[in-house]
């Protein structure tokens, strides 16, 4: 009797220092991919974004994409005001997350989204697009990492770099050379804001052929760029 109960203390003993073993191993790595994404986030603060997930995507569903990356300094700055003022007008006064707007998308029952262009700069960036909560829940926990390392011209001008303009055409560079034949810093104020008034569904909306829609979504566009320029909510990425 004795020796079976020690028999059965022993594998009880093992049966812990394997779980322990198998936590620690749990633990550390983790860290290890909390690590690597810190090291991540601060590498793309300073280097221009390769690729993305969703370029991916498309460059092999297409057979190609167009892309170009430009500093911040080549993007005419009325092109960065009609972005902001179109995708997120409280860029600079919020954290990552626009509370108001994510209270008026439930108010709204979800019809229209929350998401700010710093959510927008992780999810292409650093993820993939869908509706799934895993990815969410990354989004959610990267933005306010990003937010705290990255300056606020620093997060616009990787959005307007990743952005896709029209069906396989990414960045400001190349989707103003593509839609107008013009680089990005030569852009007008009216084909800023009809470039801007596509990035919710450039697959569907053109900005060198807009629809009626697209026209009046840009004139607003264009008095909101002035808007919050005149407001001060535009200088937290002014030159």
């Amino acid at each position: 009797m004795a020796k079976r109960t020690r028999k059965s203390t022993s594998s009880k003993s093992r049966a812990r220092r394997w779980a322990q073993t198998f936590r620690r191993w749990l633990l550390r790595g983790a860290f290890g991919m909390v690590a690597l994404m810190l090291l991540w986030i601060v590498a793309y603060a300073f280097v221009p974004v390769p690729t993305t997930v969703y370029i991916q995507q498309e460059r092999a569903r297409l057979g190609g994409v167009e892309r170009d990356w430009v500093p911040m300094e080549e993007i005419a700055p009325v092109l960065a005001r009609s972005v902001v003022a179109a995708e997120d007008a409280n860029f600079c006064l919020h954290w990552g997350f626009d509370m108001s707007a994510i209270r008026d998308a439930i108010a709204d029952g979800a019809a229209r989204g929350g998401s700010t262009i710093s959510q927008q700069t992780v999810k292409n960036a650093f993820l993939w697009h869908g509706r799934s909560w895993v990815r969410k829940a990354l989004e959610a926990a990267i933005t306010p990492v990003m937010e705290l390392i990255w300056p606020k011209r620093r997060v616009l001008e990787v959005y307007l770099n990743v952005a896709e303009f029209a069906p396989g055409v990414f960045g400001a560079e190349a989707g103003a050379q593509h839609h107008f034949g013009v680089s990005a810093a030569d852009l007008t104020a009216q084909q800023a804001s009809l470039m801007a008034a596509v990035l919710p569904n450039p697959q569907q909306r053109n900005a060198s052929a807009p629809s009626d829609f697209v026209t009046r979504r840009a004139r607003a566009i264009r008095d909101g760029a002035a808007t919050i320029r005149a407001d001060g909510r535009a200088d937290c990425f002014a030159n």
